[in-house]
This record gives structure tokens, C-alpha cells and sequence, in this order.
């Protein structure tokens, strides 16, 4: 991001919190955000998808009292951004009263931060040509990887980085930069039948050359469609579980999800009322950290311009905190953990939240896992945060006496959370961060898997 680009943040964030003030404001909250964007995706070679923009935008939160209201444009003229004012002033007449609204308290707020090498110049340089280029190398090594690959969901690549800034009336001022690129690929093969297999791989990470290459990507994907040939379902039983990675990283989405203040005050979890217990296993350790250098996630201040910290979720299976912002900590008697998300409203969000690795292999759990269900997939979406039940399609490959036998699909896994984490008995140290969210390699030991 240029230079110039970043005082223009500042530039026009400062003048608009100045103008709400001004306008009748008791406090506010001003983000600018500017970003460049590129996405590409080929199939079977051809281009199908060539898409780049540049934004600029700025969002308010602007409080009367404890009446509290936002706002946001991507118009930078002067009437757009007295229109952004006055919106924002008139929406604030209008609000309720709320007790918990405001901003922080201004001894609270980040006043200096490491920098979190979130920014990488290199991604700014992939053009649309080098990004084609790139999606087509890793579709054409899937495809070269076995005559049995005969089609192609596609292969894409993307890049992102862009600049941030935050002012309020509270004294907070700050800003940084970030970046991301990313590349996948669906292979597809046919199996008997005339059924279509598939399956994806894909590498993500802030700095351009920490991915994995094209050819690398482009081959796992294939090795995972091909290993999917003659997936049969098997009959109804319970049986451990070994979740991979990526399908690991969907089930500690959804319990992150209910460890936010925002779903205890709307009793929307089913953790509620369970700080301090046992909520899994003593193997599970979910953190979320956003000082980890480089991470996806990671920030160096949260969007209340509180301290960014590292909150330990669960600690060898017991619950020991909420993710919370100012204002869900305010209506449960509490104080923030610095997870304010990024935009102007409230709600806390995730950093890098991730389970915490073990000291067992990938393959280890595997050979000690006599029989059992290997899931590298799922489908749908089957799970109440309230209840905690969960029921989702599945494919991977059955285990007989600790080796990949065949491979499943067409079968569903369920468990209530609440059993779930707390029956997980192996924890992989394979953990990769390539999203906000991740987990290692785990296994639950035992889960309804219903079949033929």
C-alpha cells in the first residue's frame, strides 16, 4: 500500500470523526479501510474468472449518550461524506438507549504494539497474468498426476492486502497493513458407476513465497480424488473418528463460535453456564492468539484499539474464559479480552483460534486406531449451537487395524458437542495455519457413523 494511500486513511478518517463531534456526537469510532484485490480461476485450462478491484471505504459508530448508531460509504466526495455524517447522526436520534453502549475506557487502549509481519510487498506484484499462470500450473499437475483425473472442478488463485485505520473520540489512534494469497485445486476423476470423485487441496498464507508451490498443491489434490476411487458406504455402527486437519478446523469453528460473549447474552450456545467446568477432554487446548507473526488472524490491537492478547479458551479441557469486546464484556459484568472484531459494530471475533497441537503424528494416530472411520471431508451443515447437536455428511476412508482399508462416502457422523470434545483421545502436532481457524489431526473415540 502506498504511502500516500495511508495518509489519505488517516487523513479522511480524522476529518470525519471531527465532523461528527462537531455534528453532536458525545464519542465515536471512525475505520478506513483501503484494498487491493485479485482473483483468478481456470478450468481445464481455460480462464473462467479474472476479477480485480480496488476499495476504499469508511464506517462510523457514533454514539448520543448511551444511543448508539453506524454507518458506512465507499463515496470519498465531500457530499458522500457529509452524507456518512449526517446518517449517522440522524440513525443516533432514532436508536434506543442502551446502558451498555460507549466506547472504552481510554486507560484500556493500545498504546504502542510489535510489528506483526502482516505485510507482504510481494503479493502486491502478482498480476492477473502471473495469477492465471499460477492456477493453471497447479490444475495441469493434477491433472498430469494420473490418466484416471479426467475433469476439473477448477483451480484458483487469489491475493489480498490492503490497509487499516482506526480513530475515536477516545483517544485511540492506529493503524496497519496486511496481506494474503491463496491458491486450490479440485480435481475430479470418474469412478464406476459414472459417480464423479473429488477432492481439494489448497495453500494459503500472508507472504507470497511461504506457499506451497503450484505443482505441490496441484498434486496432493489429485492423490486425494484418486484415493477416493470405489467409496463404498459402510454399515451402520459407532466407531472412533479420525478427523484430518481441514475437517478438524470445521468442528473447532463451530465451538469457537460458542465461546463468544455475544452468543452467552444471547443464550445462543451450548456452553452456557459451564465457566470453569470440564468442557472436553484434557487433551484439548483451543487458544486464540493474534500476536502470532504472520498468522492469518493475527492484529496488533482489536477493534475496540484495546491490546491485542493471547486467550487460552480452554485449558486441558476446562473452560476458562469468553472471547469478548467491550461491550458483551459490559452486559455480563466482565472485562474484554481484546477481541473486538474489526468493523464498527460490536461482537467479539476470532484471531487465530486453533486447538493446540499434541505429540502424536498424524500417522501414529492412525496405526493405533484398530477400526474406525478416517473422515477427510464433510457436507452440510448439521449443528444447533444451542443444543450442541451435530450431524454431518461425511467421506474419508475406513480404518482396519490401523491402515486405510477403502474409501467411505455417503455416510453421516454425529455426536452432541458436548460428548464429542469431551471423548476426543488423540491430538495430533501437524497443526498448519493457513486460515484463522486450524487444528491438528484429532480423534474422537467413538461416533455414530450411519450408513447402508
Amino acid at each position: 500500500m502506498a504511502t500516500t494511500q495511508e495518509e489519505l486513511l488517516r487523513e479522511r478518517a480524522d476529518a470525519v470523526l471531527r465532523r461528527l463531534l462537531q455534528g453532536g456526537a458525545t464519542d465515536a469510532k471512525v475505520i478506513a479501510r483501503a484494498g487491493r484485490d485479485l482473483s483468478v480461476r481456470v478450468r481445464l485450462d481455460e480462464v473462467e474468472l479474472v476479477e480485480e478491484a480496488g476499495t476504499f471505504s469508511l464506517a462510523v459508530r457514533a454514539f448520543k449518550g448511551r444511543r448508539a448508531a453506524t454507518s458506512s460509504t465507499n463515496d470519498l466526495t465531500p457530499s458522500g461524506l457529509a452524507r456518512l455524517v449526517d446518517d449517522a447522526l440522524e440513525l443516533c436520534d432514532l436508536a434506543q438507549e442502551d446502558p451498555f453502549a460507549g466506547l472504552p475506557d481510554p486507560d484500556d487502549l493500545a498504546k504502542r504494539w510489535e510489528d506483526l509481519e502482516l505485510h507482504d510487498a510481494a503479493c502486491d506484484g502478482v498480476d492477473a497474468a502471473e495469477a492465471v499462470q499460477r492456477a493453471r500450473r497447479a490444475e495441469s499437475a493434477a491433472r498430469d498426476y494420473d490418466p484416471r483425473i479426467n475433469n476439473s472442478e477448477g483451480a484458483a488463485f487469489g491475493r489480498t492486502s490492503g490497509a487499516y485505520y482506526m480513530a475515536t473520540s477516545g483517544g485511540f489512534r492506529g493503524g496497519y497493513r496486511g496481506s494474503y494469497a491463496s491458491i486450490s485445486v479440485s480435481p475430479v476423476a470418474s469412478d464406476e458407476g459414472g459417480k464423479n470423485r473429488t477432492a481439494s487441496y489448497w495453500s494459503a498464507r500472508r507472504a507470497l513465497a511461504k506457499l506451497e508451490s503450484e505443482e505441490a498443491v496441484g498434486i496432493e489434490a489429485a492423490r486425494r480424488t484418486i484415493a477416493l476411487l470405489g467409496s463404498k458406504r459402510v454399515p451402520t455402527t459407532t466407531a472412533p473418528v479420525v478427523f484430518d486437519p481441514d475437517a478438524a478446523r470445521s468442528l473447532v469453528s463451530a465451538f469457537a463460535g460458542c465461546a463468544t460473549g455475544d452468543a452467552v447474552y444471547r443464550r445462543s450456545s451450548f456452553l452456557l453456564d459451564r465457566m470453569g467446568e470440564r468442557v472436553a477432554s484434557g487433551l484439548v487446548t483451543l487458544v486464540d492468539d493474534p500476536l502470532i507473526p504472520g498468522g492469518p488472524g493475527s492484529r496488533p490491537f482489536d477493534g475496540d484499539g484495546l491490546p491485542a492478547r493471547r486467550n487460552v479458551v480452554v485449558e486441558n479441557g476446562t473452560l476458562k474464559t469468553w472471547l469478548l469486546d467491550t461491550y458483551g464484556a459490559r452486559k455480563l459484568g466482565l472485562r474484554s479480552t481484546g477481541s473486538a472484531g474489526g468493523g464498527v459494530g460490536t461482537g467479539a471475533g476470532l484471531s487465530n483460534f486453533y486447538l493446540a497441537p499434541g505429540t502424536s503424528t498424524h500417522d501414529e494416530i492412525l496405526r493405533s486406531t484398530k477400526r474406525g472411520l478416517y473422515v477427510t471431508g464433510m457436507m452440510g451443515f448439521g449443528f444447533n449451537a444451542v443444543t450442541g447437536d451435530f450431524s454431518r455428511g461425511a467421506v474419508g476412508y475406513w480404518i482396519e487395524d490401523g491402515a486405510l482399508a477403502f474409501p467411505v462416502a455417503e455416510v453421516t457422523i454425529s455426536l452432541n458437542f458436548k460428548e464429542l470434545f469431551a471423548a476426543i483421545d488423540a491430538v495430533g502436532n501437524d497443526l498448519d495455519l493457513k486460515g484463522s481457524v486450524a487444528s491438528p489431526t484429532i480423534r474422537v473415540a467413538e461416533m455414530t457413523i450411519a450408513g447402508s
